[in-house]
C-alpha cells in the first residue's frame, strides 16, 4: 500500500496524525494507495513556500534557456520511463493502458513543447515619438494555482505546470483525491530536480477542503482549474475575492456533424473513439451526433455494429472501454440512461456489464439513443460516460442551429467532403475547436483548446497559453534629453 505524501516547500509532508483517505483502482474497487486530506492549513504552508521560492534570489538567477532545459529533462524522464506512468495512469483512472500510454507521450510533449518556448517569451517595443524608448516586457505572474481533474491528471498537470514554469512561476499543484498517482510520480521527479525548494509543490486532499482553500488563498496570483461547471463557478467566485485570473476549462456536449457526402469509413471511425475515449469520462467527448437526415438509417446502422463489436475490460486488460471511476459516477449515467430510455429510443448499449476480475469496478456498454427531444436534460447535459444521443438535420442551417442549441461550446467535429460546407458551419458553430474530418478530442499540444459559453474561460495549449502565467508590464524611457 503506497503512502503517498504531499510535496510542500521542498519536505514531504503527511503523517500520523494527518486523516488519510484510500485510492481506489476503478477497474476491480481495490485500494492501491492513500493519500494525505490536506487542509487548509497545508494549502496555505504550501503557497507561501511558493511565494518565497519564487522571491528568493536563487530563482530569478534562473535564466529562461535554463528553466527550459529542465522540462526538456523532464520530458526525455517521462519517456524513459514511459510504460511505469502508462500503468499508474491505468490503474488509478482505469483507462485502457493504450489510452494511458498515449498520454504519457502526450505529457512528454507538452514539457518538451514549453520546454523549447521558455527562451521565446517575448515583448515589443512600440513606436511614440522621437527620444521615447517604449516597450513591453512579460513578467511571470507568481504563485499559480493548478487544480487537477480526475479523468487526465498526467496529460493535465503536464499542459498547465509546463506554461507556468516556462513562464517563471512558482506552483502549487492540487491532484484529484481518485486519481494521484501519476501526480506523485511527478511530484518525486520534481524533488530530485536543482528547482529551488518551493517551486514545485504538490498537495492532496478533498476539493472541497484543499481545492477550495487553493483557489481562495489571497497568495496565489492565477488559478487554473479544470473540471465541472458547477465547481468552476466555485473557483471563478473565490479567486474574484482576490481579484485574481483565472483560467477554467470545463464541461462540454459536442457535436459530431456528420453530412451525406462524408467519407463514411472515417466518418464512423471518428465518432465512435470521440465518445469511447476514457469511457466517455471526457470534457470534449462527442457526446452528440448530428447526422443529415436523409442518411441517418444507413449511417445510424453502421454506426450500432461498430458499438456492438466493442470490448470492454480492466484498463490492464487493455480493451476499447474501461471502467467507471466509481459508483457514484456509474449511478449518475446509469440514471440518465434510464431517463433516456424513457424519453427516447435505446439503440444499443445501456445496460451495466460484468467483467471477469472486475467484479469490484463499474462498466457500462457503449450506449446509443435516438429520439430525444432537443431539450431533454439528456440532450443538454453533459453525462459523462459512454452515451450518445443522436439528432438529424435537414441543411446547414439547421445543421448549425442544433449544433449550437446547447450551453456548451467545446469541440465540434464536421464530416463532409464539400469544402464550402465544411467552412460555412466551421465559421458560425460555437465552439473553441473545429475538427473537419477528424475529431481531435482535444486535439494536439499545439492547438489551442477552451470553451465557448460555459464550456469556459481562456485557452489552454499552443503558446497563447504562455500568456495565462505572465504580466505585462510596460516601460517607457526618456532620451537624449528631451
Amino acid at each position: 500500500m503506497k503512502k503517498i505524501q504531499m510535496l510542500i516547500g521542498g519536505r514531504w509532508v503527511g503523517g500520523e496524525k494527518d486523516e488519510w483517505l484510500p485510492v481506489i483502482n476503478p477497474s476491480d474497487g481495490e485500494q492501491i494507495a492513500e493519500i494525505v486530506n490536506g487542509t487548509a492549513n497545508h494549502v496555505d504552508e504550501a503557497v507561501r513556500a511558493a511565494e518565497a521560492a519564487f522571491e528568493s534570489e536563487e530563482w530569478r538567477a534562473w535564466k529562461p534557456h535554463e528553466r527550459g532545459n529542465l522540462l526538456i529533462e523532464l520530458a526525455r524522464y517521462i519517456r524513459e520511463n514511459a510504460e511505469h506512468f502508462a500503468e499508474l495512469e491505468c490503474r488509478d483512472v482505469g483507462k485502457p493502458l493504450t489510452q494511458a500510454r498515449a498520454d504519457a507521450e502526450a505529457a512528454a510533449r507538452y514539457f518538451e513543447f514549453y520546454g523549447g518556448a521558455a527562451d521565446k517569451v517575448m515583448g515589443d517595443t512600440i513606436p511614440i515619438e522621437d527620444g521615447l524608448l517604449n516597450a513591453t516586457v512579460l513578467e511571470p505572474a507568481g504563485v499559480t494555482a493548478h487544480i487537477i481533474p480526475w479523468n487526465y491528471p498526467l496529460q493535465i498537470i503536464a499542459r498547465s505546470v509546463g506554461a507556468a514554469l516556462a513562464t517563471g512561476n512558482a506552483i502549487v499543484v492540487k491532484s484529484a483525491e481518485d486519481t494521484p498517482m501519476t501526480a506523485h510520480a511527478l511530484a518525486e521527479w520534481f524533488a530530485d530536480s536543482p528547482l529551488p525548494k518551493g517551486i514545485y509543490n504538490h498537495v492532496t486532499g478533498l476539493g472541497a477542503g484543499a481545492g477550495a482553500a487553493l483557489s481562495a488563498h489571497p497568495k496565489i496570483n492565477h488559478v487554473t482549474f479544470t473540471g465541472s461547471v458547477g465547481t468552476g463557478i466555485s473557483v471563478m467566485q473565490a479567486a474574484a475575492k482576490n481579484i485574481v485570473p483565472v483560467t477554467l476549462e470545463l464541461g462540454g456536449k459536442s457535436p459530431n456533424i456528420v453530412f451525406e457526402d462524408a467519407d463514411e469509413e472515417k466518418a464512423l471511425d471518428g465518432v465512435v473513439r470521440a465518445i469511447i475515449q476514457n469511457a466517455g469520462q471526457t470534457c470534449s467527448a462527442g457526446s452528440r451526433l448530428l447526422v443529415e437526415e436523409s442518411y441517418k438509417e444507413e449511417f445510424l446502422g453502421k454506426l450500432k455494429a461498430r458499438f456492438e463489436s466493442l470490448k470492454v475490460g480492466r484498463g490492464m486488460d487493455d480493451k476499447d472501454i474501461g471502467p467507471i471511476l466509481n459508483k457514484r459516477q456509474f449511478d449518475q449515467i446509469m440514471q440518465r440512461i434510464e431517463e433516456a430510455k424513457a424519453q427516447g429510443k435505446l439503440i444499443s448499449g445501456g445496460e451495466a456489464v460484468k467483467v471477469e476480475g472486475g467484479e469490484g469496478g463499474h462498466y457500462i456498454a457503449p450506449t446509443i439513443i435516438d429520439g430525444l427531444d432537443h431539450d431533454c436534460p439528456v440532450a443538454q447535459e453533459e453525462i459523462f460516460g459512454p452515451v450518445l444521443s443522436v439528432f438529424t438535420f435537414k441543411d446547414v442551417e439547421d445543421a448549425i442551429r442544433t449544433a449550437n442549441s446547447t450551453d456548451y461550446g467545446l469541440v465540434a467535429g464536421v464530416w463532409t467532403k464539400d469544402i464550402d460546407v465544411a467552412h460555412t458551419v466551421a465559421s458560425r458553430v460555437k465552439a473553441g475547436q473545429v475538427f473537419i474530418n477528424n475529431y481531435g478530442a482535444g486535439g494536439g499540444i499545439q492547438m489551442p483548446f477552451g470553451g465557448y459559453k460555459k464550456s469556459g474561460i481562456g485557452r489552454e495549449k499552443g503558446f497563447i497559453a504562455l500568456r495565462n502565467y505572465v504580466q505585462v508590464k510596460n516601460i517607457a524611457v526618456r532620451f537624449g534629453g528631451g
